[in-house]
């Protein structure tokens, strides 16, 4: 099913990328979509949602469930209970110095319970058992252990997310972040998308980071979760 004429891939970036070159990912009941559940929480409403939508979403996700609602800014259906509400920031690629990194090393599947262990400790996001599967991960070791990755999350046409960028707090300071986002982004230059990510419109730190490596704000978003009646979701 086609996103919606006129709308552009990042003002609904996972409903666009369940559409497109995630759709071997995708979960679908009617017009919403979501990812395999050991994938990621992120899912893709229409960009006006319906009475049916909500219905639909409701029978996907089962009653009493919380769902990820990112980018959702219209009023939610009676009965759908608000339990998580931040602003956050969408930006771009405006000129990266994308670039490899000697250090970086792929990761894959065998590498899951060590990236699952920095994330626990780091908190940079959701990131689930097959997460890795989404895109390029790339990692950097000390002493053997894992102490700093990032990857490619979302990928709406044209356009991939940089996302799961963290670093062991014994490690800070040292300019890892950094170098595996120019890292990915060189990745997603390579096929010719451009890079994109999401993060907290309070962590002023993280913003003033990306925009020193080339990324500008493009829009500002909501991230929200609710809770799925008990009753029914329509």
């Amino acid at each position: 099913m086609p996103v919606q004429q006129g709308s552009h891939p990042l003002d609904n970036p996972a409903y666009a990328a369940l559409n497109g070159p995630h759709a071997r990912f995708a979960e679908r009941q009617g017009r919403v979509v979501r990812y395999q559940l050991d994938v990621s929480p992120w899912l893709g409403l229409p960009d006006a949602p319906e009475a049916a939508d909500w219905a639909d979403l409701a029978a996907l996700a089962g009653p009493g469930v919380e769902v990820p609602l990112p980018g959702v800014r219209v009023a939610l259906p009676e009965g759908w209970e608000v339990t998580f509400d931040m602003e956050g920031v969408q930006l771009v690629d405006d000129g990266v110095a994308a670039a490899p990194d000697p250090e970086a090393v792929r990761l894959g599947a065998d590498d899951v319970p060590e990236m699952l262990d920095l994330v626990e400790r780091t908190q940079p996001g959701p990131f689930l058992p097959r997460t890795v599967e989404l895109g390029t991960y790339l990692g950097i070791r000390r002493g053997g252990a894992l102490v700093a990755m990032a990857g490619e999350r979302l990928r709406p046409p044209g356009w991939t997310e940089i996302s799961a960028v963290c670093t062991d707090p014994g490690h800070r300071g040292e300019g890892l972040a950094s170098r595996l986002v120019l890292a990915v982004a060189d990745g997603i230059r390579s096929r010719g998308e451009t890079p994109f990510l999401h993060t907290s419109a309070r962590n002023t730190e993280a913003i003033r980071l990306y925009e020193s490596l080339g990324f500008r704000l493009r829009s500002r978003t909501r991230f929200l979760s609710a809770r799925v009646p008990v009753g029914g979701g329509g």
